[in-house]
């Protein structure tokens, strides 16, 4: 049975909200990444070097990165010779298993929270302003309480204007109390106060905000490093989960900011907002393959629960659906 055949069944035993909002939230990079393989496919008989090399250049148009498009092009040709493929067509499939497998790289659950069963959890956000932070923090406020838990938030973010007011807003809009004190506090302070609130509260969840200022990196070390302190002495093991929020839509920008904070803080996973918004969703792979960093969640619109678990085989479904789905027809 061939890879899109078992991935359609795969899809089809799970058929739920989930898929259709992968597959429309990759709707601008499936338009664009799968349109351009199948012409590519159409316009070769047999598949050789200059087939090959096609590939790659689309493959890095789609932000797949350069390392991780020419270790799947590898990939690619050894299993087109191991197989004997000679048809273009046949190798569409091939692709889209292994970037399952580059995505993957033999872990399992990898884009699963670190979730503390029997205590608080602390979830600290880091990333450069306007990429979303908040709303995403707000979004999984939403998603959390709407599992039953006890949520908290802790406005860190003390530097940027009108950080702390849009942070209640999203409290208020999800019925979830936030932990503040003015413009221009120490953030340390306030992490040391949510986290006595929090404890206080018996809370499950503590989602913790942080300035998102790049201007200084050094400055930028060292107020991580004093939160992370703070979250650490007075909780044992945490933050929990230090997740990096970046915008699709950068392109091999955000892997620049990924870098950055990945000296900076232990990042133990990437939210990727607004992946619907752009056609170089690759940049998926590449943040996974080049920085050896899961992606945990992915925006995949507006609503408020468009922000998902990240998942290699509903995002590889979302690249292919047309062509799964016609594939898989015959």
């Amino acid at each position: 049975m061939s890879f899109f055949k078992k991935l359609k069944e795969k899809i089809t035993k799970q058929a739920d909200s989930v898929t259709v909002k992968f597959k429309e939230g990759l709707t601008k990079t499936r338009d664009s990444f799968a349109g351009k393989v199948n012409d590519l496919v159409a316009r070769y008989r047999k598949v050789d070097e200059e087939f090959f090399e096609e590939l790659e250049e689309i493959l890095i148009q789609a932000d797949v990165g350069f390392d991780t498009a020419m270790e799947l092009i590898d990939e690619l040709k050894m299993e087109v010779k191991r197989r004997n493929i000679h048809d273009p067509k046949e190798v569409q499939a091939v692709i889209s298993e292994k970037l399952v497998e580059i995505y993957q790289g033999g872990e399992e659950s990898i884009s699963e929270l670190n979730i503390q069963e029997d205590g608080l959890t602390v979830i600290l956000f880091v990333g450069v302003n306007g990429v979303g932070k908040t709303t995403t923090i707000g979004k999984l406020a939403h998603k959390f309480k709407s599992e039953g838990k006890n949520v908290l938030l802790a406005a860190g973010d003390t530097f940027r204007a009108g950080a702390i007011e849009q942070l209640e807003v999203w409290g208020e809009r999800v019925g979830v109390e936030v932990i503040k004190q003015g413009a221009g506090s120490d953030p340390a302070a306030v992490m040391y106060d949510a986290i006595r609130a929090a404890k206080a509260r018996k809370a499950d969840i503590l989602l913790c905000d942080t300035a998102g200022r790049l201007q200084n990196k050094v400055n930028l070390m060292k107020e991580l490093e004093k939160v992370k302190r703070v979250i650490e002495r007075e909780i044992p093991g945490a933050p929990h989960e230090v997740l990096l929020v970046v915008d699709a839509t950068t392109g091999q920008n955000a892997m620049i900011q990924a870098k950055t904070f990945k000296e900076a803080t232990n990042v133990t996973g990437i939210v990727l907002t607004k992946l619907d918004g752009t056609a170089k969703g690759g940049i998926v792979l590449a943040i996974r393959n080049e920085l050896n960093i899961p992606v945990k969640f992915v925006g995949l619109g507006e609503k408020m629960d468009d922000l998902q678990e990240f998942d290699a085989e509903k995002y590889v479904y979302g690249l292919f659906a047309n062509l799964i789905e016609n594939e898989t027809e015959k």
